[in-house]
Formats: structure tokens, sequence, C-alpha cells
């Protein structure tokens, strides 16, 4: 099998292997007031623009954020979420959740290791 991670630029070519923990992201410092605790740094690539489909991964750190419409797979990495509003009870991620978020629900993501998924929006 081949693994062509290296050249994905926003779309996905058919028949291709790729390995979602693999492909490289340009990582970012979170906006200082999203940050909650250390020095966090997040970065995505979309894959494919029509579906809404793409990668994001978020450094050991916890920040605050407003969620869009999406399903995602966690493909690395562990975390928690904390739903502040609406109100709900906070979920562990791993590799292999699936989770859905509705847009406008107010979140806290506390990375302990490198979190990276997959994700329709």
């Amino acid at each position: 099998m081949t693994d062509s991670y290296g050249d994905i630029g926003g779309e996905l070519d058919p028949g291709v292997l790729y390995t979602a923990s693999a492909v490289p992201l340009d990582l970012t410092p979170v906006p200082a007031g999203q940050v909650v605790a250390g020095a966090p740094k997040t970065g995505s690539l979309d894959l494919d623009e029509d579906m809404g489909m793409g990668i994001w991964e978020m450094t050991p750190g916890a920040m605050r954020d407003v969620e869009i419409d999406e399903v995602f797979v966690v493909v690395a990495g562990s975390a928690t979420i904390e739903f502040i509003d609406p109100p709900l009870p906070a979920i562990e991620l791993s590799p292999g959740a699936i989770v859905r978020l509705e847009s406008g629900m107010q979140t806290v993501w506390t990375v302990r290791d490198t979190l990276r998924k997959v994700y329709l929006a």
C-alpha cells in the first residue's frame, strides 16, 4: 500500500490511500482570548470543500470555542470537551470517538495528548 499524504493540497485523489494521523498541518497559536490553560496551537486542512471535510489538530492545553455543525472522528490523542452552553456532561475523547456538535455550542477543549480529528461540517 502507498501512503500519499505529503501532497494533499485540498482535494483527495480517488483511489489513493491517505493516513489522517500523518498528514502534515501548519499549527498556529490559539488566540489569547480563547486560551484557558497552557499555550495550545491548532491547525486544519480542508480535504474536500464541497463536502465540508477536513482534518483538525490541537496540541496540549485548553481553549474556549464556539462550535459549528459538524461530526468528527478522533484519529489520535486524548482530550476532554466541557459543554458550557448548553450545559451537558463533559465527554472524554480518544481514538475512535465519534461526536456530533451543533452550531453555537460553547465548549472548552482540554487536550492532554495532541488531538487530531477528521470532520464533516
